[in-house]
């Protein structure tokens, strides 16, 4: 009868050692909040925001007024942009001049 006792009793003690080490992990995942919670609405995850991974379509000012400085321009800036086409004027060896580039991707130079 007391061996019965003694492995009941072991039994009983490595169920609540068990039972405590789960029952720890579990209990520090709660979170209890009072209150509103600072959050803003749910998140849209369908779609990204707009702008975003996506590449421009367009030939980019900063990308023209480079390409214009490699033609030969000093103080490029770009003056226009239209649909079709970023002008770029600036100054060269023979005075204030004008660069037209394509409003595509690459910035191809249209005429000088």
């Amino acid at each position: 009868m007391m061996q019965f006792l003694a492995k009941a009793g072991f039994a009983v003690m490595l169920t609540a050692g068990t039972l405590a080490g789960t029952v720890a992990p579990a209990a520090a995942q709660l979170n209890i909040i009072i209150g509103e919670p600072d959050r803003g609405p749910p998140q849209d995850y369908r779609r990204p925001p707009p702008g975003y991974g996506r590449p421009s379509r367009g030939c980019n000012p900063r990308l023209a007024e480079d390409m214009a400085r490699d033609y030969g321009f000093r103080r490029a800036r770009v003056v226009d942009i239209t649909p079709r086409r970023v002008i770029v004027q600036g100054w060269t060896r023979r005075g204030p001049d004008e660069m037209s580039f394509a409003n595509v991707r690459g910035c191809p130079a249209l005429r000088r």
